[in-house]
């Protein structure tokens, strides 16, 4: 292979100003302004080293599939530490039709009330750090991890699914109608 094709299967990430990257095996941890975080990757096969101020990150093999895992690598780097400066928001919007939906948060787990009616509460789990503040209508979710924010997103929207019923009817659940980058107060 020509030295072109081998500089395409190997790729840099800067780390901005304000974030340290640790490396101990296959985990990186970050050091933000907002945080502290981890990422394991003992199953993404790409080598990683850390220099003053960039990440360097190199396939293991030289296929199309190993191209595509380096540069999911990379945009996980870049994520975590854009999360670590700026953080993220999701905005969700609790919609019912006849039956007032509650949110609550207890610990790490999200209680919804009274969907659809039933007498037994929905629970669902807070990934990560993720901050879950039910305000009104709204469920606004923070932090600094932009994969634990939209997990924990899926699983508020997955817990309100409508199942057994026309979901063009039944239009009641919790559902995300804004995502965005910073972290509103």
């Amino acid at each position: 292979m020509s030295t072109s094709q081998l500089e395409k299967f190997q790729d840099e990430v800067e780390i901005p100003e304000g974030v340290t990257i640790t490396q101990k095996k296959h985990m990186l941890t970050f050091v933000g302004p907002l945080g502290k975080t981890h990422q394991s990757f003992r199953k993404i096969p790409v080598k990683i080293e850390i220099t003053e101020s960039k990440v360097l990150l190199t396939t293991i093999d030289q296929r199309k599939r190993d191209y595509a895992i380096l540069h999911a690598a990379r945009s996980l780097i870049r994520n975590i530490c854009e999360g670590l400066i700026n953080g993220y928001t999701i905005k969700m919007k609790v919609v019912f039709a006849h039956f007032p939906i509650t949110v609550k948060v207890e610990g790490k787990d999200i209680i919804i009330e009274n969907f659809q009616g039933e007498r037994a509460p929905r629970k669902t789990v807070i990934v990560g750090n993720t901050k879950v503040v039910p305000k009104g209508e709204d469920v606004i979710l923070t932090g600094e991890v932009w994969t634990d924010i939209t997990q924990t997103a899926a699983n508020i929207e997955l817990k309100t699914k409508v199942k057994n019923k026309d979901h063009r009817v039944f239009l009641d659940g919790i559902y995300v109608f804004e995502k965005k980058k910073g972290i509103d107060k």
